[in-house]
């Protein structure tokens, strides 16, 4: 046990994290030959064509120090603050972590925030600088910041770079010296902790788990802590780049099991795995359940595939465990799915997944925020659509959730980017320059705010330099009202919103315009309306389609002409009451493109 370290890897996104993994893998020799591509533990096309990571990933290396032989277990981590529960599962995992910083960048928000998850869990930090082979590298100034955030010493931080495989060996070097071994007792009772699933279509369901206390062999009889079920072990191993069998896991070792589980419902990402006989362990403590930050309804375009995308998700959601959905129904869409995301890439990336993995093509609802709504009568309700917010006779007041930003920039953008952020209702904290030219803000905001295109402004205005970092606080009131859509007087459930009040009007204006230029005419007229309660605020009329009636007319009296267009209008009056008006799919689709 004193031969094994367990370490993985944190950084902001393209800050070489996936290229140093390579170089780790190709010089303690566990790849080699044809199976050396760039980003090797990148397997899925969607990270490849991004390149970005999405899962994060294990693997095992030997490595040979001084005749000494030590088993390196390394699992890579995503950068995007989307896929920030990846990283808490790893970190869990691990005793030490490689904090990798580009050199020509400098230390980004994302970086922060993974450091302080690895240090809540007292890992041990190794300082890295990536790229130095680049012309613009900055060692020293970078250096000076990585001092300022973690309080090391100058020597601890190595130098490497992962295109040309310098400082390797000493990377390798300071893992084996500087990261602890991991700590468990080998004769206590059995303690695993799942970190990752995968779903195998052959081999149902494998579990990825880090053994914390005792042994675990083949054919023993374990047990599953939080669903209590117990299932025999059909085959564990380690994770090399294929899975590789063994007799026995013990205590520090990181591996797989394959216990025929069949379903989904099964496997809890941080549950733990104990022996069904003999002393009963305690399930490890510390591990929290995802909270979705951003929810948005799923639905089939064809509503015959309601059940095929139940499969889908279920299976989607043992690789991704951050993934939470319930069933939901709209009068517009039918049947579908309401699913919590934890943040919009995120969605994007389950979005593309559906569709490639499992030929699944959706419509997805426009993205909101869970809400509290307080009523006299029912006390706190979580509202997550705007047909469940009560009537505003009964609501006593709505409560939002608000979140932490962190923004790191160039000092030369910071008056563009507090002006984004004040416009989308944020309150600046805190102003702190870590160099004379780079400066962090912090921003109290509404979660509803960031959640259409915060992101993308956020980046066009400071030409791609300002990165961004979240975390959730707490919830507070809110002046939200719940704009409703009228054709013709009639409220189209599909179509409401809930929106802050001062931006109702602008919102409600726009949307009447939309649906002009996409709902067809009618032979009557249609009266577009966006109302808050009684009080209609925007309007906008589809012209009817009409016959020229006076065409017959030439020269003659006027009121010849007036008494057909009056026998007209009367027609027409009377079709408004008995015709209805069709909504064209595409109009709901481009109301949730509404900026």
């Amino acid at each position: 046990m004193k031969n094994i370290r367990n370490f993985c890897i944190i950084a902001h996104i393209d800050h070489g994290k996936s290229t140093l993994a390579d170089r780790l893998l190709e010089y303690t020799g566990t790849v080699s030959g044809k199976d050396l591509q760039a980003q090797v533990l990148d397997d899925m096309d969607l990270e490849r064509e991004r390149g970005i990571t999405i899962k994060s990933h294990a693997i095992q290396m030997d490595y040979v120090l001084d005749g000494q032989k030590y088993v390196l277990n390394l699992i890579d981590t995503p950068g995007h603050v989307d896929f920030s529960y990846e990283v808490s599962r790893s970190i869990a995992a691990c005793e030490g972590a490689l904090l990798i910083v580009d050199a020509t960048q400098g230390i980004q928000a994302q970086t922060i925030s993974n450091l302080y998850q690895a240090i809540n869990h007292n890992l041990t930090i190794l300082p890295i600088l990536n790229k130095m082979d680049l012309p613009n590298a900055m060692p020293e100034d970078v250096e000076d910041q990585i001092i300022d955030l973690i309080g090391c010493e100058r020597e601890d931080i190595l130098r490497a770079s992962g295109k040309t495989g310098e400082g390797v060996y000493d990377i390798l070097r300071a893992i084996i010296e500087r990261v602890p071994s991991p700590k468990g007792n080998p004769d206590a009772p059995l303690q695993c902790l799942i970190f990752d699933s995968v779903f195998n279509s052959f081999r149902g369901i494998i579990a990825y788990f880090k053994v914390v206390n005792g042994s675990i062999k083949k054919g023993e009889a374990v047990k599953f802590a939080a669903t209590g079920r117990e299932y025999g072990v059909d085959e564990i191993g380690v994770l090399r780049l294929d899975m590789e069998p063994r007799k026995e896991l013990t205590t520090g070792d990181v591996g797989y099991i394959i216990s025929g589980i069949k379903t989904s419902k099964e496997v809890k990402v941080g549950d733990t795995i104990t022996h069904a006989k003999g002393l009963a362990a305690e399930p490890i403590a510390g591990f929290e359940e995802v909270k979705p930050m951003v929810f948005a309804g799923i639905y089939p375009i064809d509503s015959e595939d309601y059940e095929d995308l139940r499969a889908s998700m279920e299976k989607l959601q043992l690789n991704d465990a951050s993934l939470t959905f319930e069933p939901e129904s709209s009068a517009a869409l039918g049947f579908g799915f309401r699913c919590g995301f934890l943040g919009l890439l995120h969605m994007e990336i389950i979005q593309e997944r559906l569709d490639r993995e499992f030929d699944m093509s959706v419509i997805t609802t426009v993205p909101n925020v869970p809400y509290y709504a307080y009523t006299k009568k029912y006390g706190k309700i979580e509202v997550h659509t705007p047909s469940e917010l009560p009537e505003p006779t009964v609501l006593e007041k709505v409560e939002e959730p608000y979140i932490r930003a962190s923004v790191i920039t160039k000092s030369e953008y910071t008056g563009a980017i507090m002006n984004l952020c004040l416009n989308k209702r944020g309150v600046l904290m805190k102003q702190n320059y870590l160099t004379s030219d780079r400066v962090e803000l912090d921003f109290d905001m509404p979660l509803a705010e960031i959640v259409f295109d915060f992101y993308d402004k956020l980046k066009s205005i400071s030409k791609g330099y300002a990165s961004f970092d979240y975390y959730p606080l707490e919830f507070r009131p809110a002046k939200l009202v719940k704009l409703d859509i009228l054709l013709n007087g009639e409220s189209v459930d599909a179509l409401s919103s809930l929106i802050h009040f001062d931006n109702a009007q602008i919102f409600g204006r726009k949307m009447c315009e939309k649906l002009k230029e996409l709902i067809p005419r009618q032979q009557f007229d249609i009266a577009i309306q966006a109302a808050i309660g009684a009080k209609v605020i925007a309007r906008e009329t589809v012209k009817a389609v009409r016959k020229d009636v006076t065409a017959k007319c030439y020269g003659g009296d006027i009121s010849r002409k007036r008494k057909l267009l009056e026998k007209q209008k009367k027609g027409k009056k009377r079709m408004k009451q008995i015709g209805n008006v069709e909504v064209p799919q595409k109009a709901f689709l481009a109301v949730l493109k509404l900026d």
